[in-house]
């Protein structure tokens, strides 16, 4: 069993079972697959840019030159998954308060109506 096998399964697991939390009907499964998909595609990108062992960062004389820009562009959308992943959650506890409930519809199966806090405004 090779190395490559074993990463792409392990992003294909990651990446269905954050598929089969945003299906879910709750907001919190939800909040979760959309942080395991964000995972999924890092680790795609990490592992497309290639683990290279005694290459310099930067261009030089030697002929192995590692590529810094998967690693610059995991880390950006690591800080950017952060702050989506804080937004989200806020919205998330937004609607709670707003509708009574965290379906995503906004209301419980089986109920006609939402139910609704407040005054509306």
């Amino acid at each position: 069993m090779s190395l490559e096998f074993l990463v792409a399964t392990g992003i294909g697991a990651v990446t269905s079972t954050g598929i089969y939390l945003v299906l879910r009907g709750r907001t919190w499964p939800v909040v979760m697959g959309l942080c395991l998909l964000g995972y999924a595609v890092n680790f795609f990108i990490f592992a497309m840019g290639r683990l290279w062992q005694d290459a310099a960062p930067i261009l030089s004389a030697i002929d192995r030159v590692a590529d810094p820009l998967p690693q610059a562009l995991v880390l950006t959308a690591i800080v950017i998954g952060f702050a989506t992943t804080g937004f989200v959650i806020e919205l998330a506890l937004r609607n709670r308060h707003e509708s009574g409930t965290d379906h995503v519809d906004g209301h419980e199966p089986g109920h006609s109506k939402p139910h609704v806090q407040g005054d509306g405004v």
